[in-house]
């Protein structure tokens, strides 16, 4: 049963969005299981540049079913915007909703925002989207499913008395003014009439692809790092980005599963804040940052940049039991003289090679580094692992040896085809 898992490996960001792309060409069904329009899958190939926040990359490839699984939180209007671009490029793929995703309502963006003013300066850094009230009323059992749009009847009497619960959080809790209950009846209306058509059973779909043995790519959205029980709590996301997520989140057992592949940069990077202990300041931090265009697809901030975390990297390889990783990015390290690997942090003066969850302790964490030679020779579009360089095949190799996984595939530029299968890995 070729069930392939394909997660971010530490903070999200890693480039998985041009990796399922790329994987995809063989895929019959492609599946989002987690998050919402909170964050943003990149990918070049001969429609362009395109950015997906909701729909799965696999949208590309003629033949395959992309759903949105029952794990995601949809904005109607995000999800609207994105089918047009789709119709507008001619993408050949096609669309499903599970009818058991919940949606984003005007008052989840509303008080996400609200929430993150009167944090101030403890704000957590969300992307003010609703993602988290979402999840919230998910787990609180006040939710609205999308399958609940093909019954407006009865959506029509369950909604209002949500509406006037949130109202009041709205305007005495924090002091804002009320939303309109038909103007949100009546924008179930739009939604019901422009994506109810999409809106199906994914169980049926996913249960019918793997008993037939067809290939089925599970797309991780943000990384494990910003897991809700995994990351680098508070400062995470409000889903499960591991492999734990894409299990809830599509309704599959974890024997369907033949690859779990892990994501990485070849160094690292983080949006927002929250502990980054290889972050690097200043001229050399601006140099990754510049070379690599880090800036968030969705939220379009300067991401922060470090050396690649083997602590942090070991750790989420064991939570979500990589089989192997692809590597991003590496063209983007060319050309340094030296390049950092940390392999253990000091804490409180005692070195440590686990990864400290606590915030605390993490701030506090320093990074100890193992330096290698760089290269001078350029890995961009580089295809077959005997061209590439000696440098930058020992730093995947010691990448490999400090995780414990082989590497699988190397992004070596934006285009789908810019990817170096390593010998032997598929």
């Amino acid at each position: 049963m070729p069930t392939t898992a394909v997660l971010g490996g530490l903070w999200g960001d890693e480039g998985k969005g041009k990796i399922i792309d790329f994987l995809a060409a063989d895929a019959s069904v492609v599946v989002r299981f987690s998050g919402g329009n909170n964050a943003g899958h990149t990918v070049v190939n001969d429609y362009g540049k395109l950015v997906f926040h909701l729909i799965p990359c696999g949208i590309c490839h003629e033949g395959t079913i992309n759903v949105i699984g029952n794990g995601v939180v949809i904005s109607p209007e995000a999800l609207i915007e994105e089918i047009e671009m789709v119709k507008s490029k001619g993408l050949p793929g096609e669309i499903a909703i599970s009818d058991r995703a919940h949606l984003i309502m005007p008052y989840h963006v509303l008080l996400d925002r609200l929430e993150e003013e009167r944090r101030g300066a403890a704000a957590i850094g969300t992307t003010g989207r609703g993602i988290g009230p979402a999840y919230v009323d998910k787990v609180a059992r006040m939710g609205v499913r999308a399958g609940e749009l093909l019954d407006l009847e009865e959506l029509t009497i369950a909604l209002p008395p949500i509406i006037e619960f949130k109202n009041e959080l709205i305007t005495k809790i924090y002091g804002g003014e009320p939303l309109d209950t038909n103007q949100i009846l009546e924008q179930t209306k739009e939604w019901a009439a422009q994506i109810g058509p999409y809106i199906r059973s994914a169980d049926e779909i996913l249960t019918n692809a793997i008993a037939s043995g067809q290939n089925v790519i599970m797309e991780g959205a943000q990384g494990a790092l910003l897991d809700i029980d995994h990351g680098t709590y508070p400062f995470v996301t409000s889903s499960s980005p591991t492999i734990g997520g894409a299990l809830t989140g599509t309704g599959i057992g974890p024997s369907s599963f033949e690859r779990i592949i892990g994501v990485f940069k070849a160094y690292a990077t983080r949006v927002g804040a929250g502990p980054f202990p290889t972050e690097i300041h200043g001229a050399e931090g601006d140099r990754i940052r510049e070379m690599a265009g880090e800036f968030g697809a969705t939220t379009g901030r300067a991401r922060r940049v470090g050396w690649f975390d083997a602590v942090a990297a070991r750790y989420t390889t064991r939570v979500n039991g990589f089989t192997s990783m692809v590597l991003t990015r590496l063209d983007t390290l060319d050309n340094w003289e030296r390049i950092k690997i940390c392999t253990a942090y000091s804490l409180d003066g005692e070195i440590i090679e686990d990864f400290p969850i606590e915030r605390g302790r993490l701030a506090r964490c320093e990074p100890i580094y193992e330096e290698l030679s760089g290269w001078t020779e350029s890995t961009s579009r580089v295809m077959d692992w005997d061209d590439l360089c000696d440098g930058a095949q020992r730093y995947v190799r010691k990448l490999e040896e400090l995780l414990g996984i082989p590497a699988s595939e190397i992004s070596t530029g934006p285009h789908r085809d810019d990817t170096l299968v390593v010998n032997g890995a598929r």
